[in-house]
C-alpha cells in the first residue's frame, strides 16, 4: 500500500530542502531505504523538471568493502566519485541502517584511511551543491528511540515535515544576536566553558541542509576555548558507543577527555589528526519535536533545549580555520529534566534550562513553535 508520507517528505527534499530547477542533475543516495521512497524521490525530481540519478547501498557490503579496503581502491573510487559529484547541481541521502554499530568491527585505520582519501567528495557536495542528508526509519532506530515501530514512523514524519519556513523570523533574530556576540559562556553540570565567536557570524539550519532542523550555529575562535565540558547526551561516532563525554579546554585545545567506558578509542579519534582536538562548531537546537536522545546525531543535535559542541573540521559558513577528517557533534540538553543549564552572551542571560528569556527569541521555544505550525 502506497504511504502518502513519502510523497510529502519527497516534495520538500525536492522543493524547500534543494529548491530544484529545470535542467538541473541531482545525486540521489539511498543506504538501506525502502523501494517506495526511492519511488517517490524520483518522481518528486522529475515533477521540478530535474534529472535524477541514484545509488543504491547496503551498509552491510560497505561494512565488508571497509573491512579490507587499500589505498589505492579508495583512491580511484574518489577520483571516480569526484568526477562524478563535480557534475551534479544538488543531492540527497537518505541513510538508513538495521544495525548502528555495522561498522564497530572496521580497523580503526582503515576507517580513518576511507575518511582522509574520501574527504574531497563531501567537500565538493557541501561547498559546490545544494544538498541535504536524513535518516530513515527503521526498526534499529525506533529501539534507540525506546519506540514501537509503527509510533516511531509517526514521529519521524511528524519531525522531518515541520513548517520550517515558520521558523525563519526567530531565527533570524537569533542569528542576528550571534553575529554581534564576542563572548560566549555556558554553564550547567559538570560545565564551565567560555569562549569568543567575535566576528565568525552565524548560520541559519532551517531544512535546506539537514531533516530534521531546527538550529543556528557559529564557531568558537580555534584558540578561545576555556574551561570543562560535560556531554550528557550519548553519542555513536565511526560505530563506537559514547556515554558521558568529558572534555578539558587549555587555549582551545582539548587537553584531557574522558567518558563511561571507550576512554582510549575517544582519545584515538581526537588524535586522528592535529584540528581533531580543537573546535569547529557551536549551535544551538531547537526543534520542538525532538526531546530525548536516541544515539542518532540527525536528530539528537537538534533536541529541543540542547547545544552542540563540535571537535573537528569548522564549516567554511562560520570559519574558524579548523580542518580535521573528525567533525563530531557532541550535545549537550539543558532542559530542567536533563539537569538544567545557562547560556550567556556577552553577560546577557539568553536561555536558561533550555527556555529563550529575551523578547526576541520566545518564538524559538517549543510552545510558539508548535502553536505557529497549528495554525498553518
Amino acid at each position: 500500500m502506497h504511504d502518502s508520507r513519502y510523497d510529502q517528505l519527497a516534495h520538500l527534499l525536492c522543493t524547500h530542502s534543494t529548491e530544484l530547477q529545470t535542467g538541473e542533475r541531482i545525486l540521489i543516495e539511498l543506504f538501506d531505504v525502502p523501494a517506495e521512497m526511492g519511488t517517490a524521490l524520483l518522481r518528486a525530481v522529475r515533477s521540478r523538471n530535474a534529472i535524477p540519478y541514484i545509488n543504491i547501498y547496503d551498509s552491510r557490503i560497505q561494512r565488508e568493502l571497509l573491512r579490507e579496503c587499500t589505498e589505492e581502491q579508495l583512491t580511484f573510487t574518489r577520483n571516480l566519485e569526484l568526477q562524478r559529484m563535480k557534475g551534479m547541481s544538488a543531492y540527497i541521502a537518505i541513510r538508513g541502517t538495521n544495525n548502528i554499530f555495522e561498522s564497530s568491527d572496521v580497523p580503526t585505520e582503515r576507517m580513518k584511511l576511507a575518511s582522509k582519501i574520501l574527504r574531497p567528495v563531501m567537500d565538493w557536495r557541501v561547498k559546490k551543491t545544494k544538498w541535504v542528508v536524513l535518516r530513515w526509519p527503521t526498526g534499529a532506530m525506533a529501539q534507540q528511540a525506546l519506540m514501537s515501530t509503527s509510533a516511531f514512523e509517526d514521529f519521524y514524519f511528524r519531525v522531518c515535515t515541520l513548517d520550517y519556513a515558520a521558523l525563519q523570523p526567530a531565527m533570524q533574530r537569533l542569528k542576528k544576536i550571534m553575529d554581534q556576540t564576542d563572548l560566549v559562556h555556558l554553564k550547567g553540570p559538570g560545565t564551565d566553558l567560555r569562549f569568543s565567536i567575535k566576528e565568525i557570524g552565524s548560520v541559519i539550519c532551517g531544512g535546506k541542509r539537514n531533516i530534521p532542523d531546527g538550529e543556528v550555529f557559529s564557531c568558537p575562535i580555534k584558540t578561545s576555548v576555556e574551561g570543562e565540558i560535560q556531554f550528557n547526551t550519548p553519542t555513536i561516532y565511526q560505530g563506537t558507543s559514547f556515554d558521558g563525554i568529558k572534555l578539558t579546554f587549555r587555549k582551545g585545545k582539548i587537553v584531557e577527555a574522558s567518558c563511561n567506558g571507550n576512554t582510549d578509542r575517544l582519545n584515538q579519534i581526537l588524535d586522528s589528526d592535529a584540528g581533531a582536538r580543537y573546535i569547529g562548531e557551536f549551535s544551538l537546537g531547537f526543534n520542538p519535536h525532538i526531546l530525548h536522545p536516541m544515539r542518532d546525531i540527525l536528530f539528537d543535535e537538534k533536541i529541543s533545549g540542547s547545544f552542540h559542541f563540535t571537535p573537528g573540521q569548522a564549516y567554511e559558513e562560520a570559519d574558524n580555520g579548523n580542518r580535521s577528517q573528525v567533525h563530531w557533534d557532541m550535545v549537550n540538553i539543558q532542559r530542567h529534566d536533563y539537569g538544567g543549564g545557562e547560556i550567556w552572551f556577552d553577560g546577557k542571560l539568553i536561555r536558561k534550562n533550555g527556555i529563550f528569556l529575551t523578547k526576541e527569541l520566545i518564538g524559538l521555544n517549543p510552545e510558539e513553535i508548535l502553536r505557529k505550525n497549528r495554525k498553518l
